[in-house]
Parts: structure tokens; C-alpha cells; sequence
């Protein structure tokens, strides 16, 4: 089945403009005929996903697959999980596995990364909806998921994502970090999970 659209979710304090979502951008751009959307989520993770599902919503049951880093890995498997996207594949990037257990600390004015004048509240209500919008603990279908874990991540556990994504395709990378700095070169794999 070929891929005609791909969806990439930011993480936390993220956007468009980070190194992935921007390199991503750039390789569907040279796919013709290929949907890319890489939207800026809300603060609000109910937001959020309500923002997604519109932006899905005529999109095919097959033939389309979300990435996600950190934050947005989590959300990727919640729409990946739910049963209209439920033949779609998925790359998760680092993800988040219990964004409310590690946000809970962060409740409070926050700014962006990628512009550090743009401040927004993190409140106990958006730890609430992350709990609220967790996925199964079991998979649906683990070899639709293509897991790129960082042992170097400086944020989250990277023995909890391996544990949380067992049975998927992917890669265990020793070293690099939350960034993924060097996902340059752990592009390929990756991408010949999404298209095949």
C-alpha cells in the first residue's frame, strides 16, 4: 500500500519548526502526491486531538501514517489506536509514555521552544486530559509501529519506551538524546517502514 499521507506531531513545548518536523516537511515534499501535515498542537491535549481528528477526518482507513516525537509520539498512539486509524502506520521518535505522570511537575507559564516569546499556561486540567486520552496498555497491531528510541535521552526512560513499544519494528540507538540530533541517519529505516 502506498503512502499518500503522512501526519507528523510535535512534542512538548515543540512545533513545526523543530529540526525533525522541518526535515520531515522536506521529504514529502520531493513524494509526489503525498498529504503532509505537521500542525501546531495546542497546550490542551483534549485540543489537541480534537485539532487532529478534524485534520484526518476525510483521510483514508489505509494508506496513511503518523510520526510523533515525545509528547507527540503519545498522541500518534492514541490516534493509532483508535479503530478508524487502526490500519494506519506509526513512528514514534522518544515517545512519551506517561506524559501525565512527567508533566504533573510542569504545571505552570511555560514558553516555547522555538519561540521563547510565546508563553502559554500548562495546567492540572491538561494533565487530566493526558491521563484521560491514554491509550491500551496492549497494542492493537505492534508491526504497524516503528519505534526510535534514544538510550541517551536526557528526558524520558528509555528502558520504559522499549518496554511500552515491545514487538514493533525499530531502533534502539545507543547514545544521541531527546532531540534525536542525529536523526539524519536513522532516517532510512524509519522510512522504509512507513512506505512499505
Amino acid at each position: 500500500m502506498a503512502l499518500t499521507h503522512l501526519l507528523y506531531l510535535h512534542g512538548f513545548r515543540s512545533s513545526p519548526a523543530s529540526a525533525k518536523a522541518v526535515r520531515m516537511a522536506a521529504w514529502a515534499a520531493t513524494q509526489p502526491g503525498l498529504v503532509f501535515a505537521c500542525p501546531q498542537l495546542p497546550p490542551s491535549p483534549l485540543d489537541a486531538m480534537a485539532q487532529v481528528a478534524t485534520l484526518v477526518a476525510d483521510w483514508p482507513a489505509e494508506g496513511a501514517a503518523v510520526i510523533g516525537s515525545s509528547l507527540g509520539g503519545f498522541y500518534a498512539t492514541s490516534l493509532a489506536e483508535q479503530p478508524a486509524h487502526r490500519r494506519w502506520r506509526a513512528a514514534v521518535l522518544n515517545p512519551a509514555v506517561d506524559p501525565a505522570r512527567d508533566l504533573a511537575q510542569h504545571i505552570g507559564e511555560l514558553t516555547a521552544w522555538h519561540d521563547p516569546a510565546l508563553k502559554f499556561d500548562f495546567t492540572a486540567q491538561h494533565v487530566a486530559e493526558l491521563a484521560a486520552l491514554t491509550p491500551p496498555a496492549r497494542l492493537s497491531t505492534p508491526s504497524r509501529y516503528y519505534a526510535l528510541i534514544a538510550k541517551g535521552d536526557e528526558l524520558l526512560d528509555w528502558r520504559e519506551m522499549l518496554a511500552r513499544y515491545a514487538g514493533c519494528d525499530g531502533e534502539v540507538v545507543d547514545g544521541s538524546d531527546h532531540g534525536l540530533s542525529d536523526f539524519e541517519a536513522h532516517l532510512p529505516p524509519l522510512l522504509a517502514h512507513l512506505t512499505r
